[in-house]
């Protein structure tokens, strides 16, 4: 199962904080890496551990075009992390995720099926949607 990264923050100690598109957070420990392969000693200098980005197509996270994590690394090895907006998602997330298109998500809303205020939100221009709802209405995602 593919597990999409759509953001990546450095934190203290060679750790990173990686958002992946289902709503889940993972804190990720990179400390051990320098030391059981050299492709990663670089790190070690802060200022380019600090420069972490999200590879394109969310399939990792790189420094540079020789160092990088894979998706599945960072989600298998990596420790879920319980916040606030654990489980909430865009609408542009949830419809890639379950195969749907954004019109679906706004006629479930409008509906009823998804219940605007306590399934789903919409904050200035962005929809923010429940996995929990999507589950419920949708089954579990059909591109995890």
């Amino acid at each position: 199962m593919f597990h999409k990264v759509k953001e990546v923050y450095p934190l203290p100690g060679m750790k990173l904080s990686v958002l992946f598109s289902d709503g889940t957070t993972k804190t990720y420990d990179a400390s051990p890496l320098p030391d059981r392969l050299d492709a990663f000693k670089p790190l070690v200098n802060e200022n380019l551990f600090s420069n972490v980005k999200v590879d394109t197509g969310g399939y990792g996270v790189c420094w540079n075009d020789e160092i990088d994590l894979s998706s599945d690394e960072l989600w298998e090895h990596g420790v879920t992390q319980s916040t606030p907006f654990d489980g909430l998602m865009s609408f542009a997330d949830a419809t890639e995720l379950w195969g749907l298109s954004e019109s679906a998500l706004r006629k479930a809303v409008s509906y009823g099926k998804i219940v605007s205020g306590v399934d789903a939100r919409k904050y200035g221009k962005q929809w923010i949607v429940t996995k929990e709802a999507m589950e419920r209405e949708y089954g579990e995602p059909k591109r995890a």
